[in-house]
Protein backbone atom coordinates (compact mmCIF):
# COMPACT_ATOMS: atom_id res chain seq x y z
CA UNK A 1 0.00 0.00 0.00
CA UNK A 2 1.47 3.41 -0.93
CA UNK A 3 2.59 5.56 1.93
CA UNK A 4 0.45 8.12 0.96
CA UNK A 5 -2.50 6.57 1.93
CA UNK A 6 -1.94 7.36 5.29
CA UNK A 7 -0.92 10.84 4.47
CA UNK A 8 -4.54 12.56 6.14
CA UNK A 9 -4.02 10.76 9.28
CA UNK A 10 -0.43 11.54 9.30
CA UNK A 11 -1.52 15.53 9.17
CA UNK A 12 -4.30 15.00 11.64
CA UNK A 13 -1.86 14.05 14.33
CA UNK A 14 0.44 16.62 13.10
CA UNK A 15 -2.82 19.45 13.45
CA UNK A 16 -2.69 17.87 17.28
CA UNK A 17 1.31 18.17 17.35
CA UNK A 18 0.98 21.97 17.20
CA UNK A 19 -2.48 22.65 18.68
CA UNK A 20 -3.38 20.10 21.07
CA UNK A 21 -0.27 19.10 23.07
CA UNK A 22 2.92 21.25 24.45
CA UNK A 23 3.85 23.27 21.49
CA UNK A 24 7.74 23.33 21.19
CA UNK A 25 7.20 26.57 19.21
CA UNK A 26 7.46 28.96 21.98
CA UNK A 27 10.57 27.32 23.37
CA UNK A 28 12.78 28.37 20.34
CA UNK A 29 13.96 31.47 19.46
CA UNK A 30 13.69 33.25 16.00
CA UNK A 31 14.10 29.78 14.11
CA UNK A 32 14.16 26.50 13.97
CA UNK A 33 11.32 23.83 14.79
CA UNK A 34 8.93 25.27 13.27
CA UNK A 35 10.33 24.83 9.97
CA UNK A 36 9.47 21.51 9.83
CA UNK A 37 5.79 22.71 8.60
CA UNK A 38 4.92 24.61 5.48
CA UNK A 39 1.70 26.28 6.86
CA UNK A 40 0.89 27.43 10.42
CA UNK A 41 -2.80 28.14 9.19
CA UNK A 42 -5.51 26.05 10.30
CA UNK A 43 -8.72 25.65 7.77
CA UNK A 44 -10.85 22.58 7.41
CA UNK A 45 -10.43 22.16 3.41
CA UNK A 46 -6.69 22.64 3.36
CA UNK A 47 -4.93 22.04 7.40
CA UNK A 48 -1.40 22.39 8.27
CA UNK A 49 1.05 20.44 6.00
CA UNK A 50 3.94 19.04 7.31
CA UNK A 51 6.46 20.26 5.15
CA UNK A 52 6.28 18.61 2.01
CA UNK A 53 10.10 17.31 2.18
CA UNK A 54 9.67 15.39 5.11
CA UNK A 55 6.63 13.99 4.66
CA UNK A 56 7.49 10.66 2.71
CA UNK A 57 10.45 10.15 5.09
CA UNK A 58 8.53 11.00 8.53
CA UNK A 59 5.61 8.41 6.85
CA UNK A 60 8.52 5.69 6.07
CA UNK A 61 10.28 6.15 9.07
CA UNK A 62 7.28 5.39 11.37
CA UNK A 63 6.26 2.28 9.68
CA UNK A 64 9.72 0.73 10.43
CA UNK A 65 10.36 2.36 13.89
CA UNK A 66 7.38 3.43 15.24
CA UNK A 67 6.62 0.44 17.40
CA UNK A 68 9.97 0.50 19.10
CA UNK A 69 9.69 4.11 19.85
CA UNK A 70 5.96 3.63 21.24
CA UNK A 71 7.25 1.38 23.63
CA UNK A 72 10.49 3.49 24.13
CA UNK A 73 7.93 6.37 25.95
CA UNK A 74 7.29 3.85 28.61
CA UNK A 75 10.61 1.89 29.50
CA UNK A 76 12.82 5.58 28.53
CA UNK A 77 10.41 7.68 30.80
CA UNK A 78 12.98 7.64 34.09
CA UNK A 79 15.75 8.71 31.52
CA UNK A 80 13.48 11.11 29.46
CA UNK A 81 12.45 12.72 33.03
CA UNK A 82 16.44 13.45 33.66
CA UNK A 83 16.62 14.79 30.79
CA UNK A 84 14.00 17.09 30.65
CA UNK A 85 14.90 18.51 33.85
CA UNK A 86 19.31 19.41 32.74
CA UNK A 87 18.01 20.45 29.68
CA UNK A 88 15.45 22.79 31.46
CA UNK A 89 18.42 23.80 34.33
CA UNK A 90 20.03 25.14 30.46
CA UNK A 91 17.06 27.12 28.42
CA UNK A 92 16.95 24.71 26.41
CA UNK A 93 14.00 23.22 25.00
CA UNK A 94 13.34 19.67 26.34
CA UNK A 95 12.22 17.92 23.18
CA UNK A 96 15.89 17.87 22.32
CA UNK A 97 16.21 14.91 24.30
CA UNK A 98 15.33 13.05 21.17
CA UNK A 99 18.24 13.36 19.79
CA UNK A 100 19.68 11.10 22.22
CA UNK A 101 16.84 9.01 20.66
CA UNK A 102 18.20 8.29 17.83
CA UNK A 103 21.80 8.93 18.46
CA UNK A 104 21.81 5.44 20.55
CA UNK A 105 18.52 4.35 21.32
CA UNK A 106 19.17 5.69 25.07
CA UNK A 107 21.80 2.94 25.37
CA UNK A 108 24.51 4.33 27.75
CA UNK A 109 26.32 1.60 26.06
CA UNK A 110 26.43 2.42 22.52
CA UNK A 111 29.50 2.77 20.46
CA UNK A 112 29.44 3.81 17.01
CA UNK A 113 31.67 2.45 13.92
CA UNK A 114 33.62 6.32 14.31
CA UNK A 115 34.34 5.20 18.16
CA UNK A 116 31.98 7.96 19.35
CA UNK A 117 30.22 6.71 22.62
CA UNK A 118 27.39 6.62 24.87
CA UNK A 119 23.77 7.66 24.93
CA UNK A 120 24.48 11.09 23.22
CA UNK A 121 27.52 9.54 21.07
CA UNK A 122 30.28 11.97 22.33
CA UNK A 123 33.72 12.02 20.17
CA UNK A 124 36.53 11.95 22.40
CA UNK A 125 38.26 15.40 21.43
CA UNK A 126 34.13 16.88 22.06
CA UNK A 127 33.59 14.90 24.85
CA UNK A 128 36.59 15.95 27.28
CA UNK A 129 36.15 19.67 25.90
CA UNK A 130 32.82 19.45 27.59
CA UNK A 131 34.42 18.41 30.58
CA UNK A 132 33.71 14.76 30.54
CA UNK A 133 36.52 12.44 32.03
CA UNK A 134 37.68 9.77 29.48
CA UNK A 135 40.31 6.96 30.29
CA UNK A 136 40.92 3.60 30.36
CA UNK A 137 39.10 3.05 33.86
CA UNK A 138 36.16 5.29 33.73
CA UNK A 139 34.39 6.71 30.74
CA UNK A 140 32.12 9.75 31.43
CA UNK A 141 30.37 9.49 28.02
CA UNK A 142 28.43 6.23 29.07
CA UNK A 143 27.21 8.27 32.43
CA UNK A 144 23.64 9.34 32.06
CA UNK A 145 23.49 12.79 34.11
CA UNK A 146 27.56 13.79 33.46
CA UNK A 147 26.79 12.96 29.22
CA UNK A 148 23.64 15.00 29.32
CA UNK A 149 25.03 18.12 31.05
CA UNK A 150 27.64 17.83 28.27
CA UNK A 151 25.42 17.14 25.60
CA UNK A 152 23.12 20.31 26.78
CA UNK A 153 26.55 22.54 26.90
CA UNK A 154 26.96 21.44 23.37
CA UNK A 155 23.71 22.28 22.27
CA UNK A 156 23.45 25.22 23.85
CA UNK A 157 26.96 26.52 22.03
CA UNK A 158 25.75 24.77 18.66
CA UNK A 159 22.46 27.13 19.20
CA UNK A 160 24.56 30.34 19.73
CA UNK A 161 26.42 29.55 16.56
CA UNK A 162 23.44 29.17 14.23
CA UNK A 163 19.97 30.20 15.97
CA UNK A 164 18.50 27.05 13.89
CA UNK A 165 17.75 23.53 15.87
CA UNK A 166 17.63 22.00 12.30
CA UNK A 167 21.47 23.26 11.60
CA UNK A 168 22.07 22.97 15.35
CA UNK A 169 21.15 19.15 14.85
CA UNK A 170 22.78 18.99 11.82
CA UNK A 171 25.63 20.23 13.13
CA UNK A 172 25.76 18.06 16.43
CA UNK A 173 25.86 14.47 13.50
CA UNK A 174 28.43 16.19 10.77
CA UNK A 175 30.24 18.97 13.01
CA UNK A 176 30.08 23.06 12.60
CA UNK A 177 32.34 23.16 9.40
CA UNK A 178 29.84 20.93 7.09
CA UNK A 179 26.86 23.00 8.33
CA UNK A 180 28.68 26.03 7.60
CA UNK A 181 30.10 24.52 4.65
CA UNK A 182 26.29 24.06 3.25
CA UNK A 183 25.17 27.76 3.92
CA UNK A 184 28.20 29.26 2.17
CA UNK A 185 27.27 26.93 -1.19
CA UNK A 186 24.01 27.21 -0.93
CA UNK A 187 23.70 30.81 0.12
CA UNK A 188 21.08 29.84 2.49
CA UNK A 189 20.80 29.78 6.12
CA UNK A 190 17.63 27.98 5.56
CA UNK A 191 17.65 23.91 6.31
CA UNK A 192 15.35 22.78 3.29
CA UNK A 193 17.15 24.89 1.04
CA UNK A 194 20.85 23.89 2.12
CA UNK A 195 19.99 20.14 2.94
CA UNK A 196 21.68 18.67 -0.22
CA UNK A 197 24.89 20.35 0.36
CA UNK A 198 25.76 18.68 3.79
CA UNK A 199 26.51 15.46 4.38
CA UNK A 200 23.77 12.56 3.47
CA UNK A 201 24.05 11.21 7.14
CA UNK A 202 23.26 14.55 8.46
CA UNK A 203 20.58 15.87 6.07
CA UNK A 204 19.03 12.32 7.41
CA UNK A 205 19.49 13.30 10.88
CA UNK A 206 17.66 16.31 10.97
CA UNK A 207 14.51 14.08 9.19
CA UNK A 208 15.30 11.45 11.77
CA UNK A 209 15.08 14.01 14.54
CA UNK A 210 11.56 15.01 12.94
CA UNK A 211 10.02 11.10 12.60
CA UNK A 212 11.60 10.72 16.44
CA UNK A 213 9.99 14.17 17.70
CA UNK A 214 6.81 13.30 15.51
CA UNK A 215 6.06 9.40 17.00
CA UNK A 216 6.53 11.10 20.89
CA UNK A 217 4.37 13.83 20.59
CA UNK A 218 2.17 14.22 17.62
CA UNK A 219 0.43 11.35 18.79
CA UNK A 220 0.29 12.72 22.53
CA UNK A 221 2.37 11.42 25.68
CA UNK A 222 1.76 9.78 28.37
CA UNK A 223 1.79 12.91 30.45
CA UNK A 224 -0.06 14.87 28.15
CA UNK A 225 -3.46 16.85 30.09
CA UNK A 226 -6.57 16.89 27.96
CA UNK A 227 -7.96 20.54 28.01
CA UNK A 228 -10.49 19.34 30.59
CA UNK A 229 -7.20 17.93 33.08
CA UNK A 230 -5.56 21.15 32.83
CA UNK A 231 -8.02 23.38 33.39
CA UNK A 232 -9.05 21.80 36.67
CA UNK A 233 -5.64 21.84 37.96
CA UNK A 234 -5.15 25.43 37.17
CA UNK A 235 -8.25 25.86 39.49
CA UNK A 236 -6.98 23.63 41.96
CA UNK A 237 -3.09 25.44 41.95
CA UNK A 238 -5.04 28.83 41.83
CA UNK A 239 -6.48 28.32 45.87
CA UNK A 240 -4.16 30.76 48.26
CA UNK A 241 -2.84 29.82 50.90
CA UNK A 242 -4.15 31.49 53.89
CA UNK A 243 -2.49 34.88 54.78
CA UNK A 244 -1.47 33.44 58.35
CA UNK A 245 0.09 30.34 56.88
CA UNK A 246 2.01 32.24 54.88
CA UNK A 247 3.74 33.88 58.01
CA UNK A 248 7.50 33.19 58.25
CA UNK A 249 7.67 31.62 54.88
CA UNK A 250 9.33 32.47 51.94
CA UNK A 251 9.26 31.04 47.81
CA UNK A 252 11.24 30.38 44.81
CA UNK A 253 10.51 29.42 41.65
CA UNK A 254 12.41 26.13 40.82
CA UNK A 255 12.76 25.73 36.76
CA UNK A 256 13.37 21.49 36.44
CA UNK A 257 12.17 18.27 38.01
CA UNK A 258 13.01 18.32 41.48
CA UNK A 259 12.09 15.62 43.61
CA UNK A 260 10.59 16.06 47.13
CA UNK A 261 12.28 13.23 48.87
CA UNK A 262 15.56 14.98 48.16
CA UNK A 263 14.11 18.31 48.98
CA UNK A 264 12.93 16.81 52.24
CA UNK A 265 16.52 15.21 53.25
CA UNK A 266 18.18 18.30 52.29
CA UNK A 267 16.21 20.98 54.23
CA UNK A 268 14.89 18.76 56.49
CA UNK A 269 11.41 19.98 56.77
CA UNK A 270 8.63 18.43 58.03
CA UNK A 271 6.94 15.83 55.04
CA UNK A 272 3.13 17.19 56.45
CA UNK A 273 4.57 20.59 56.53
CA UNK A 274 5.86 20.12 52.75
CA UNK A 275 2.37 19.05 51.79
CA UNK A 276 0.85 21.86 53.49
CA UNK A 277 2.73 24.75 51.89
CA UNK A 278 2.67 23.38 48.50
CA UNK A 279 -0.29 20.46 48.00
CA UNK A 280 0.33 19.41 44.37
CA UNK A 281 3.95 19.78 44.00
CA UNK A 282 4.95 16.13 42.67
CA UNK A 283 2.16 16.57 39.80
CA UNK A 284 2.82 20.19 38.97
CA UNK A 285 6.66 20.03 39.10
CA UNK A 286 6.09 16.70 36.73
CA UNK A 287 3.60 17.97 34.12
CA UNK A 288 5.20 21.36 33.78
CA UNK A 289 8.77 21.37 34.68
CA UNK A 290 8.35 24.26 37.14
CA UNK A 291 6.90 25.22 40.78
CA UNK A 292 6.48 27.89 42.74
CA UNK A 293 7.91 26.37 45.71
CA UNK A 294 7.08 27.49 49.58
CA UNK A 295 9.10 26.56 52.75
CA UNK A 296 9.93 28.07 55.71
CA UNK A 297 12.55 30.74 56.00
CA UNK A 298 15.20 28.50 57.93
CA UNK A 299 14.60 25.50 55.19
CA UNK A 300 14.50 28.00 52.43
CA UNK A 301 17.63 29.25 53.50
CA UNK A 302 19.21 25.36 53.44
CA UNK A 303 17.47 24.65 50.29
CA UNK A 304 19.64 27.27 49.02
CA UNK A 305 22.98 26.19 50.87
CA UNK A 306 22.74 22.41 49.32
CA UNK A 307 20.36 23.29 45.94
CA UNK A 308 23.26 21.50 43.82
CA UNK A 309 23.61 18.37 46.16
CA UNK A 310 19.36 18.36 45.83
CA UNK A 311 19.50 18.76 42.17
CA UNK A 312 21.90 15.99 41.63
CA UNK A 313 19.96 13.69 44.01
CA UNK A 314 16.75 14.58 41.90
CA UNK A 315 18.73 13.89 38.92
CA UNK A 316 19.22 9.76 40.55
CA UNK A 317 16.02 9.23 41.75
CA UNK A 318 15.02 10.39 38.14
CA UNK A 319 16.83 8.33 36.51
CA UNK A 320 16.09 5.37 38.62
CA UNK A 321 12.58 6.02 38.29
CA UNK A 322 11.39 7.11 41.36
Amino acid sequence: MPLLVNQGRLLALVFLLLFGTKSILAQTGPRGFNQLFDSVSWNSSTGVKLNPQAISFVEGYMQRYGPGLRKMKGWGLPYFNMMDQVLAENNLPGQLKYLAVIESGLQSTAISWAGAVGPWQFMPATGKHYGLKISAEEDQRMDYVKSTKAAARYLSDLYKQFQDWLLVIAAYNGGEGAVNRAIRLSGSRDFWKLQRFLPAESMNHVKKFIATHYVFEGEGGATTLTQQEAIAQEERLARPLPAAAQEGTTTLRLEGRYKKEAILKYTGVDPQEFKRFNPSFDETISMRGNYLLRLSSPCMQAFQENKERILEESLQLLLRGN
